[in-house]
């Protein structure tokens, strides 16, 4: 019993596709999570994880139905489809590899100024305002709560005895 034979692929294949299928549903589960508890707001981001997980879920549906039943439509289906999927991650990989540090910077500002839901996600969550630097002319959060809490610590408790500044 060497592994390599028949048994030993329909398992590893078998393994492979429902461990495909955990990220599938991990994609899925997270992006609801994060839409419900409102830490992104971006509806197309959320969309495009979810469909993400769900072509990722059915992908894996098909190997783990061809495996099983060792149907070689199934296999092959499942075969080309892993093919393209790679095709296209490789080519995303080199295209992002092709980028120098100036040209990303000047894609993520681009990205950063046409999306306005995806920018006051980015400047909530991380406390920051503004890409490169702090615009005067718009409304950061981040800059008001640390506004507001140095003048907080500064001010006196008016329960607390006069003679006490801090």
């Amino acid at each position: 019993m060497v592994c390599g034979g028949f048994a030993c692929s329909k398992n590893c294949l078998c393994a492979l596709n429902l461990l495909y299928t955990l990220v599938s549903l991990l994609l899925i589960g997270i992006a609801a999570w994060g839409i419900g508890f409102g830490l992104i707001s971006s509806l197309r981001v959320v969309g495009v994880v979810i469909a993400v997980g769900i072509f990722l879920f059915l992908i894996a549906l098909v190997g783990l139905i061809g495996a099983v039943k060792h149907h070689q439509v199934l296999l092959f289906f499942y075969m080309i489809i892993l093919l393209l999927v790679f095709i296209v991650q490789f080519s995303v990989s080199c295209a992002c590899l092709a980028l120098n540090e100036e040209q990303q910077g000047q894609l993520l500002e681009v990205g950063w100024n046409n999306t306005a839901s995806a920018r006051d996600d980015i400047q909530r969550n991380l406390n920051c305002c503004g890409f490169r630097s702090v615009n005067a002319n718009d409304t950061c959060l981040a800059i008001l709560g640390v506004w507001l809490t140095y003048r907080y610590r500064n001010q006196k408790d008016p329960r607390a005895n006069p003679s006490a500044f801090l």
